[in-house]
């Protein structure tokens, strides 16, 4: 492996990086616009959202991005650039996956929190927003990291396109060099590392959100923390044995 193909390697990681970033983006937005959509009280909004997520849950995302990539530009003139429609696909498609965890975020909020909000003459958005969506968001976000995780791996397809990602680049080097295991061996390492680092960002937004409304969990300390504790346990249940004898 030469210099130039570890640069261009680490250039695809910036390119992965950003298409992680763009489709997540979309994503969001696609999922709490679905997925509220779903417990709309207005039975047509409840039908074109699920019709929407039966749609693309149930189609290929490669698929679709070929679609978007080839077949767009012959049936209506628009040519999307690669990168662009490799996000649309990309985020779409997991957008819809995202609207169901929104959806079962906002029904698994109890009933009398609805019925407080509608006591206090809130608006249905008010109550969505100041009392159903704090309480959903710390409970969606372990999926979300989730289907994060998967939209991270998912960006491997647009090496098809022929978008310069870690996997485009990879092949190249393995085509220049013939060092499959090596090279195919760093790349496990490289998506591997960024997954970790996607699982600590969300774990820290999940704490936050929880904080919010009174749920964070207690900082234990570590391996040393917990050793702590049970010593104190220990010593409290022999002290407690000693004065009843």
């Amino acid at each position: 492996m030469t210099a130039e193909l570890w640069e261009a390697i680490f250039k695809g990681i910036w390119i992965t990086v950003q298409l992680t970033v763009y489709s997540a983006a979309l994503g969001a937005v696609v999922a709490f616009a679905v997925g509220t959509a779903r417990t709309s009280r207005h039975w047509i909004l409840r039908f074109l959202s699920g019709f929407y997520v039966a749609v693309f849950r149930g189609t290929s995302a490669l698929v679709f991005m070929f679609w978007l990539f080839f077949v767009v530009p012959l049936a209506f003139g628009w040519q999307f650039v690669p990168m662009w429609a490799a996000t649309l696909a990309l985020g779409l498609t997991y957008g819809a996956y995202g609207a169901e965890i929104v959806r079962g975020g906002i029904a698994a909020v109890a009933p009398a929190q609805r019925e407080a909000g509608i006591a206090l003459s809130f608006t249905p958005w008010q109550r969505m927003r100041r009392i159903i969506l704090p309480q959903a968001v710390p409970e969606m976000l372990p999926p979300f990291n989730n289907l994060l995780i998967e939209l991270l791996k998912g960006t491997a397809l647009v090496s098809l396109l022929g978008i310069p990602d870690i996997s485009f680049e990879a092949q190249l080097a393995r085509l220049a060099t013939g060092q499959s295991t090596t090279i195919y061996l760093a790349i496990l390492g490289m998506y591997f590392v960024l997954a970790f680092l996607l699982t600590r960002v969300m774990r820290l937004l999940e704490r936050r959100a929880k904080a919010g409304i009174g749920q964070a969990p207690p900082k234990s300390g570590g391996i040393l923390g917990k050793l702590r504790i049970e010593e104190t346990e220990r010593s409290t249940k022999a002290g407690l044995a000693g004065g009843a004898q």
